[in-house]
């Protein structure tokens, strides 16, 4: 008895194979032919995709997750962050950051506060100002 079940469940499943792959076959046929265009290739619109980052992923590739370096939001100008301190989260991706305001590449702030806006993905490194010396006052200048 329970070899007839069997042999039931197995001819219903194969004649339900055999029903679906014709009518792929049918489907396959009757379609009109693909044209090829690059916007419909979603291998070729992701490398396209030119991916904003955050303060964080921008930080990762700088010594020292960048520490000492200047980053900016994409559409300021002639606004930057020093950055001093990062605290990550554990995904590595995430976390607060503080910095010291620069404007036109002077400090406009002497503590540092914390940044706004870190995980918005408009940020970018500014390499011209990075890593500054640190300047020269002017006791040192009269002492020399």
């Amino acid at each position: 008895m329970a070899a007839s079940l069997m042999n039931r469940t197995v001819s219903r499943t194969e004649t339900l194979g055999a029903f679906r792959l014709s009518l792929n076959l049918l489907r396959n046929f009757s379609s009109p032919a693909a044209t090829e265009s690059p916007s419909s290739d979603p291998i070729k619109a992701k490398r396209r995709k030119n991916k904003n980052k955050n303060l964080i992923e921008v930080a990762q590739f700088l010594p020292n997750w960048g520490i000492g370096y200047h980053m900016a939001k994409a559409h300021w100008s002639g606004v930057s962050y020093e950055i001093t301190k990062i605290n990550l989260y554990k995904d590595g991706r995430h976390g607060k950051a503080w910095g010291i305001v620069h404007k036109d590449g002077l400090r406009a702030g002497e503590a540092s506060k914390k940044i706004s806006g870190v995980h918005k993905r408009c940020w970018k490194y500014i390499p011209n100002l990075s890593k500054t010396t640190p300047a020269v006052t002017a006791a040192q200048v009269q002492a020399s």
